[in-house]
């Protein structure tokens, strides 16, 4: 894809709040960083338009709560149209890792995500979508 290049002006604090973002990123330059962001905004923005996305939805839970496992499979069978596939991990005795990934509009994904995100004794969880058109 043909490159083109374009200055702007920007305010000292914010420069420096870019140049963090950089380095903690670790991209190699100012314009990748910048790259990454509109890209990123672009996506958001199509979340909102409700277009179709794909992501994974992570979930960290103790495996030894049953109720947990059954509330999941709950929430799960009523997405089973936007679930293409779904993973656990035990990392400890009291600590498993569900990755879920899912594909569909980004509203019916983000609804999937609250609700399994707040099943009682998910210790954490999290939803990561991309544009799929």
């Amino acid at each position: 894809m043909p490159v083109t290049r374009f200055g702007i002006s920007i305010e000292q604090p914010l420069l420096e709040a870019l140049d963090e973002y950089v380095k903690e990123n670790q991209f190699t330059n100012r314009s990748q960083a910048i790259r990454q962001l509109i890209s990123k905004n672009l996506v958001e923005k199509k979340w909102q338009c409700n277009n179709s996305v794909a992501g994974a939805i992570t979930l960290l839970f103790d495996p030894k709560k049953r109720e947990i496992l059954n509330q999941i499979a709950l929430v799960e069978e009523d997405f089973y149209k936007e679930i293409l596939s779904s993973q656990r991990f035990l990392l400890e005795s009291d600590k498993c890792l569900e990755i879920v990934a899912v594909k569909g509009t980004a509203a019916r994904l983000t609804k999937l995500s609250d609700k399994l995100i707040s099943i009682k004794g998910i210790l954490h969880g999290k939803l990561s979508m991309s544009r799929a058109d």
